[in-house]
């Protein structure tokens, strides 16, 4: 996983090429009818997602050039555009966008992140897969070390009899 995870993260461009999925047109949305969907409207939808969990913080922001009210849970953000009530749900590793009546448009893999995680983690999720990345790395520098000496012992002992039968030292001992 690893070495797959670094390969990802030095030809980010390669890799892309046959995981990403089609792009989704966002331009359509200007041409949706306007609905100036409120605060409490916007609330409303964000509190369908994650509904255990307190939203942390409320923004009024510019999302994808679109006003937008950006509610922000510990699982991710939910992004409510103003003018036309399509909304966007974020996560660290994914965003969903969705129509006004909650239809799925379109799904995007924030792959750089999912590759990232599993790089430095081994695991997407807890910090459990940080100890199995270190614990391979261990064994990936110990086996590398070890390989190493295996190759060079050998040779180092050859080269070392050579030097030693050319040395008049080695020569007067072969001689006795």
């Amino acid at each position: 996983m690893i070495g797959l995870t670094g390969l990802y993260l030095n030809h980010t461009s390669l890799v892309r090429g046959w995981i990403d999925g089609t792009e989704y047109d966002e331009s359509q949305f200007e041409s949706w009818p306007q609905q100036d969907v409120s605060i409490a409207q916007a609330l409303a939808t964000a509190k369908t997602y994650w509904p255990d969990e307190n939203i942390e913080s409320v923004d009024v922001e510019r999302y994808h050039s679109l006003d937008s009210y950006n509610f922000t849970k510990p699982s991710g953000q939910i992004i409510v555009t103003q003018d036309t009530g399509h909304y966007f749900v974020k996560t660290k590793l994914t965003r969903k966008t969705f129509a006004p009546d909650g239809t799925l448009l379109h799904k995007k893999i924030y792959w750089g992140s999912i590759f990232k995680r599993l790089h430095v983690r081994g695991w997407l999720t807890s910090d459990l897969g940080t100890w199995l990345a270190d614990i391979t790395a261990a064994a990936m520098v110990f086996f590398s070390l070890s390989g190493l000496w295996l190759f060079f012992a050998p040779r180092l002992k050859r080269i070392a009899r050579w030097f030693k039968k050319l040395s008049p030292i080695g020569k007067r001992s072969q001689n006795s």
